[in-house]
């Protein structure tokens, strides 16, 4: 096994500048840096990164324990994570809790032992027990699609769901649309609420509600949207003009439940999603919906963390801009 002292004879160098080289412990001259670099390279020379762990106390590895890889959305979340983990030189251990409890408690363990210096958690419930682990473990962590939780060392990255809503129904509302029902996700998810909150406050500076019956809480995945769509368009004498699903896998059950029922989609029915997962725009008719910056949800959450390993404070929340795409499932007023 190649070691520190080998690069050194080989760089002509003492062992402590080639340390310093390694750990970035303290400024080298470019050319003998430049040499020990070329000796590690010849050598084939990789740092130990269990002991420079011990030794530094960081392993320079952020762990992330998320509801599902397998949803458009969370994947393209994980992306950017990845992205911003590899380009500032961490490494990510990826955990899929399917919002199961016992699981992210277990995931929660493993990461604790492997000493990785911040967690990023994305999951859509989180059990008590989960919660009061998580309060207790001394390490950063950014949270998202949750609300700041006071006295944590922690942070919330979201988009600003209230707003997403009312540009929704906005744009309903804009095209002469009024009889709108809502698919809302689930009534204790934070961001569903966000949205419900954003859009009953469009339509009642409008004038106008939502029939209780009009508000369906689902969870937030295809044969869910397909279902809660199949139940608003039963009755063809009371019939919504438009639906607007609070994420894009609920609209695209909403389009299947249409297309079942022989609605033709916008001249019929109207149906705005959330997200803009990619699929969103290849759609027929391709679906007009509220864009979250999703990759940049990654992105951010992993600066945050980093920006707290080397002593800048949380910020309580940062909540990215979503605006309206708009394509072709919502009916144009003439």
């Amino acid at each position: 096994m190649i070691r520190l002292k080998d690069v050194a004879a080989h760089a002509g160098v003492s062992v402590t500048t080639v340390s310093h080289v390694v750990n970035a412990t303290r400024p080298v001259a470019s050319a003998t840096e430049a040499r020990v670099r070329e000796s590690i390279a010849a050598l084939g020379y990789r740092p130990d990164s269990v002991a420079r762990a011990l030794k530094s106390n960081r392993s320079r590895t952020l762990g992330m324990i998320v509801t599902s890889a397998h949803n458009p959305f969370f994947a393209e979340v994980i992306r950017g994570v990845e992205d911003r983990c590899y380009q500032a030189g961490y490494s990510l251990i990826l955990c899929n809790s399917d919002d199961i409890d016992a699981k992210q408690l277990s995931y929660l363990e493993t990461l604790r032992d492997r000493r990785i210096d911040g967690l990023v958690v994305m999951t859509a419930e989180n059990g008590a027990g989960f919660l009061e682990a998580l309060s207790a473990l001394p390490l950063p962590t950014v949270m998202m699609d949750a609300e700041p939780q006071p006295g944590w060392d922690m942070t919330v990255v979201n988009d600003d769901s209230r707003l997403g809503g009312r540009l929704a129904i906005e744009h309903l509302l804009g095209h002469g649309i009024e009889r709108i029902a809502l698919l809302t996700g689930p009534r204790d998810h934070a961001r569903s609420r966000e949205r419900l909150s954003g859009a009953l406050g469009a339509l009642k500076a409008a004038g106008l509600g939502v029939p209780e019956d009009w508000q369906i809480a689902t969870q937030l995945m295809l044969a869910d949207g397909h279902r809660a769509a199949h139940l608003l368009l039963a009755n063809p004498a009371d019939r919504p003009d438009a639906i607007f699903a609070f994420n894009d896998l609920l609209a695209l059950g909403c389009l299947r439940a249409a297309q079942d029922l022989g609605i033709e989609v916008p001249q019929q029915l109207s149906i705005i999603g959330y997200d803009d997962i990619e699929i969103s725009a290849y759609l027929s008719p391709a679906l007009t919906t509220i864009r979250q910056p999703i990759y940049a949800l990654g992105t951010t959450a992993v600066d945050q963390l980093i920006a707290r390993l080397e002593g800048t404070p949380f910020p309580g929340q940062t909540q990215l801009a979503p605006r309206l795409v708009e394509r072709d499932s919502v009916a144009r007023s003439e």
